[in-house]
């Protein structure tokens, strides 16, 4: 690991105004890219790299200049985009899929992504001496890797780089286009067959560059996992969820017979409507199992940083300390608001003092509690690979748990319930990637402070982004669609509606999800205690569970395409094998901008042109393999000169 720099606050070429104008603009574009492939997939990939190249490309290459501490800036600044971006799309949506909202409410939304924002970063600053400086055994995959980025790209940044990132973006761009404005190819090649007039077996795939791309970043240990807990729920399940259904939850039972009525015995409609009414409920048993197993693994460290706390506001730590953090009084001033901003927006939501008092003083308590796990588990294993949706759905239980003892009801328990896991959320994914950036920034000899302030205002300038982009995709494509299935939103607003609206909830297959993340702690063990370099982790199996087996598809295949390159071309430099990453972001953001693009078209009124092609199957399925053959060639790094 590099060894951390000393920060020199007379280094010149740091928080400059053309390194403020390029993150804040990185971090509004991301942050749209974020919100389609987070709802999409269910989750979203770390800007930090993408971003620091792309701001090394257009300091030196467009603008003639610009440092390592500049850029660090900037990717600051775009990763706190993507990161609201998760908070947001995670949650919000929940409030207009159980008909709090007709539509996204413009400030609610905004002000909820800038108080949960702020707060993440507020209650971090805190804690950023136990875990960056005082916490050896956190190896920070992703910020290390960040700022050797940096480094290299000081001296070696050329056009190369910035050709990747096109080049992916025109894949990303052209089968998007192909998909969901021309109409020529279809959006997933899928089948299923019955057993015994009852029992379905289900296959399929989405033809989405985007996908491959999540599982390139995310690289083969994560994407077999999450193809695993496909395989576990859709090819294993599935075929049993007629009498796991039947024994576990009746109720759902009869609405899986009802929903699966009207389409004349649809092998394929079948099981997605036991997936949807029954399996996925399993996933969520095992993402709140991992959530709390969350809490236990960093508990000595959210005990130090207990400590640190009740230290940083004393006057010894504010002479010290706190000289290259923000001061005591700005982080005071700024945490006040936003929790003033959060329990004006409870008002609004409730009209009732007494709901909005409880539901501010959890999320407080929750918030600064997630906010230590969250930057804990990204020192550990990344801020790809952090269980946010976990966190958040501990959240959720634990909130609605104490409001319906409270005797709150109805619409009202609902939406103080899912304006705690926002706000939760989003300080919770803010946090770790501000603990990230800490720690790409000491490494690089960045100030503390500078990259607080880059932060705070990379969170305000992404917030009034989220709002539009939300309200273009649900006209234009529907949130909790196949399309869009935003799996967390879908969940917490089950769960909301299971607590105060009198849904039935599948408790029993809940149940039965605790049990497998149970056996999947357990056996991870064993393979830790055998000195094993592989390791099972929950969540990716969770949300593998959770999700439509087409996604886990493609992510698999991308894991596979980064993974052959590596055993391929082992003694690839550093530079060579980065230019997979940076056409795999390219690939991201092409298809996420466009889908966003084509919402816009849509929401106009404008369509895409008939062509007289109808998409067909094996059409599609040529051109599914196409599109992973480009990947892999394009994605391959070079052999070292």
């Amino acid at each position: 690991m590099a060894a951390e720099i000393a920060p020199d606050p007379t280094r010149p070429g740091e928080l400059t105004l053309r390194a403020i104008v390029l993150g804040l603009a990185l971090a509004a574009v991301l942050g749209a890219a974020n919100v389609y492939l987070g709802l999409k997939v269910g989750m979203t990939v770390s800007a930090s790299i993408p971003a620091a190249v792309v701001a090394m490309l257009i300091l030196r290459r467009v603008l003639g200049g610009g440092t390592v501490l500049e850029a660090n800036q900037v990717q600051t600044a775009a990763s706190a985009g993507e990161s609201l971006a998760a908070g947001i799309l995670f949650t919000v949506p929940a409030l207009v899929l159980i008909g709090a909202w007709a539509q996204f409410d413009f400030w609610a939304t905004t002000f909820i992504a800038i108080a949960g924002g702020w707060l993440g970063v507020l209650f971090m600053i805190p804690m950023r001496r136990v875990f960056i400086e005082e916490s050896p055994e956190l190896p920070y995959p992703e910020g290390v890797a960040c700022a050797s980025v940096l480094e290299a790209g000081a001296d070696t940044a050329g056009p190369e780089d910035g050709q990747a990132v096109v080049r992916g973006g025109i894949l990303g761009a052209t089968v998007k286009l192909a998909v969901a404005f021309f109409g020529i190819l279809q959006s997933s090649i899928e089948g299923a067959v019955t057993a015994a007039g009852v029992r379905p077996f289900f296959i399929g795939a989405d033809l989405s560059p985007a996908l491959l791309a999540v599982g390139y970043i995310v690289r083969l240990e994560v994407a077999l996992q999450i193809f695993l807990g496909g395989v576990l729920g859709w090819l294993v399940l599935l075929p049993l969820a007629p009498e796991m259904v039947a024994l576990l939850a009746p109720e759902s039972s009869a609405l899986v017979d009802a929903s699966s009525a009207g389409f004349e015995g649809s092998a394929a409609d079948r099981a997605w409507a036991l997936w949807s009414n029954g399996i996925r409920y399993v996933g969520v048993g095992a993402m709140a199992v991992g959530g709390l197993h969350a809490l236990f693994r960093v508990r000595a460290g959210l005990g130090r940083a207990l400590v640190e706390l009740r230290k940083g506001w004393s006057s010894r730590a504010d002479s010290d300390a706190l000289r290259v953090d923000l001061s005591s009084g700005t982080i005071a001033f700024f945490t006040a608001l936003a929790i003033g901003i959060v329990g004006i927006l409870y008002w609004r939501f409730t009209g009732d003092a007494g709901v909005t008092a409880l539901a501010t003083l959890i999320m407080v308590v929750a918030s600064f509690f997630f906010v230590g796990v969250a930057s804990y588990i990204v020192g550990l294993v990344g801020n790809s690979n952090s269980p946010v949706s976990g966190m958040t759905i501990t959240a959720v239980l634990m909130t609605g748990g104490l409001l319906w003892l409270f005797g709150y009801t109805g619409v009202q328990g609902m939406v103080a319930t899912l304006g705690v896991a926002a706000i939760v959320c989003c300080a919770a994914c803010t946090a770790g990637d501000v603990c990230n950036d800490l720690k790409t920034g000491s490494l690089v000899g960045a100030s503390p402070r500078q990259q607080q302030k880059m932060q705070l205002a990379g969170v305000v300038v992404a917030a009034f982004v989220m709002a539009p982009v939300l309200q273009l995709l649900h006209d234009a494509y529907g949130i909790g669609s196949r399309e869009l299935a935003a799996p967390q939103a879908s969940l917490f607003a089950s769960l909301a509606r299971g607590f105060f609206g009198g849904e039935y909830l599948p408790w029993g297959l809940v149940g039965l999800g605790a049990g497998v993340g149970i056996a999947v702690l357990f056996v991870d063990r064993m393979i830790e205690s055998r000195g094993a370099s592989f390791r099972l982790h929950l969540m990716p199996i969770a949300v593998g569970l959770y999700l439509p087996f087409g996604l886990a598809v493609p992510i698999v295949v991308g894991g596979l395409i980064e993974w052959a390159g590596r055993r391929r071309q082992a003694e690839s430099t550093t530079s060579s094998t980065q230019k997979g990453i940076l056409f795999a972001s390219g690939v991201v953001a092409g298809e996420a901008l466009v889908g966003v693009g084509i919402a816009m078209l849509i929401g106009s009124g404008i369509d895409g042109p008939d062509l007289g092609f109808a998409p067909n199957g094996m059409v599609s399925l040529f051109a599914a393999l196409a599109v992973v053959g480009v990947f892999a060639m394009a994605s391959r790094p070079r052999a070292a000169d």
